[in-house]
């Protein structure tokens, strides 16, 4: 099976010189997390949620609002690019790696096509339970959680989404999108002097996502990887009886894949 046949060619695309409000904008709208990033409608890099909350969070950026910063000022631009003739299973080798979880498509120095792992979701087809997969050591915070907190968690740990529990019980979702959109937001609605406190005092329950989508351990790998790819979600908490017993990801499903 080659690239082209399972890459998206419907690509939001921006240039490096557009205002990174106008990326979240795009984001928002789109309910995506990473954008290609052309100059002359030539690959350039790839603007990401992750690297977006970092910079917005980050001391020396917190006079600056999303409207004065460039597409280029939070774009990853040592990106591996692949071809639409690449055999799919060179991808499935470097599935969970460190870097950019987007995969550009070019030829001949145009961007052509997307891989994202959504689009790889179509070939899992496990039937086991998802309980042989989960992770069941999952970092979780609770509404009153300072959102600086999260995002200590999230770059520490390594994980991209934290959920959020009330008493043991599992009431929303907090990731990358959602704090780079309200550090967005907090940044234009205050004056440099008090956008500090305020970074410094937003809670989790102020910016996480809910209700939440979740499954419970039994299901199997191939409807999990359905019920994501319905849903446009990076990862499924697994419930037992009301509690929060584990979590998968797409990453997890994708390394099911045999071919």
């Amino acid at each position: 099976m080659k690239v082209k046949e399972i890459m998206t060619t419907k690509i939001i695309s921006v240039d490096k010189d557009d205002s990174l409000k106008h990326v979240l904008d795009l984001m928002k709208k789109n309910d995506i997390t990473k954008i290609p990033v052309l100059e002359e409608k030539k690959f350039f890099g790839l603007v990401t949620d992750n690297v977006i909350a970092y910079k917005l969070g980050s001391i020396r950026k917190r006079g600056v609002t999303a409207s004065r910063l460039h597409a280029s000022s939070v774009t990853e631009k040592q990106v591996k690019t692949i071809s639409p003739e690449e055999d799919v299973k060179n991808i499935l080798k470097s599935v969970g790696e460190p870097g950019p979880t987007m995969l550009p498509v070019v030829e001949k120095d145009k961007l052509v096509g997307v891989v994202t792992k959504a689009d790889l979701l179509p070939l899992v087809t496990n039937k086991n339970q998802l309980h042989s997969i989960m992770q069941k050591k999952v970092h979780v915070v609770s509404l009153n959680d300072r959102v600086v907190h999260a995002r200590r968690i999230m770059i520490t740990e390594n994980v991209a989404r934290l959920p959020v529990l009330e008493e043991k019980k599992l009431v929303g979702i907090i990731s990358d999108i959602e704090i780079a959109l309200a550090f967005a937001l907090l940044k234009k609605s205050f004056s440099l002097g008090r956008q500090k406190h305020h970074l410094d005092e937003l809670l989790v329950k102020d910016v996480m996502r809910c209700p939440v989508v979740w499954s419970d351990p039994s299901m199997s790998i191939s409807n999990a990887a359905q019920l994501m790819m319905n849903q446009n979600i990076g990862a499924l908490p697994l419930l037992e009886n009301d509690k929060l017993v584990g979590m998968v990801t797409r990453t997890d499903l994708l390394r099911t894949i045999v071919m």
